[in-house]
């Protein structure tokens, strides 16, 4: 499997999959297209947001990047939220491993199960997940960015391994990857 065993993806991307793991060689493969899906990254995960912080929303893909057992974007965003969660990776394994019980807020709770049912479809976000939380105390921003990053990442999951990418095995090299990210943003070389 190509992803798998990193020895070539699906296409000829024209470069060393393994200095561009993952997104990282389609996107130098159609710059033209990188360059709004990384604006979008952007916007999503790192723009100021009245509530949710960058690490918080990158919870949020991780998580859903697991449960798309994308490889490459969950050990990059699990990274990249663990670099900016106080708790640091053992939250962040923590909230992959059993989101009932992992130490977050009950908002972010509910969030992360509407984020959960937007990755199996879309119309798996029921009235009762929306009221549920609200509830909790979540707003109408916090439920739309939330459905927009779970959407945006299956998206993103799906990009990444239907193109068979190389993925690290090295948690270090995602540790590595998320300095940058947080340092730099998404899009900045």
């Amino acid at each position: 499997m190509p992803g798998e065993g990193g020895v070539i993806a699906h296409i000829d991307l024209g470069l060393d999959e393994k200095a561009h793991p993952g997104i990282n060689g389609p996107m130098l493969f159609r710059p033209e297209t990188a360059k709004p899906l990384n604006q979008l990254a952007e916007t999503l995960l790192r723009a100021p947001h009245p509530t949710l912080t960058p690490g918080e929303r990158e919870l949020i893909a991780a998580y859903v990047s697991g449960l798309n057992d994308c490889t490459f974007c969950c050990s990059s965003h699990s990274a990249f939220a663990a670099a900016q969660l106080p708790a640091g990776m053992h939250l962040v394994d923590q909230v992959r491993a059993d989101v009932g019980t992992a130490p977050v807020s009950v908002k972010l709770r509910a969030l992360l199960r509407i984020a959960a049912a937007v990755q199996r479809s879309g119309r798996e976000v029921t009235t009762e997940l929306v009221d549920a939380a609200r509830a909790e105390g979540a707003t109408d921003l916090e439920i739309h960015d939330t459905v927009l990053i779970a959407a945006a990442f299956c998206m993103f999951n799906r990009y990444v391994d239907g193109l068979g990418t190389w993925a690290p095995q090295d948690p270090e090299a995602y540790a590595r990857a998320a300095e940058h990210i947080v340092a730099n943003g998404y899009g900045a070389s």
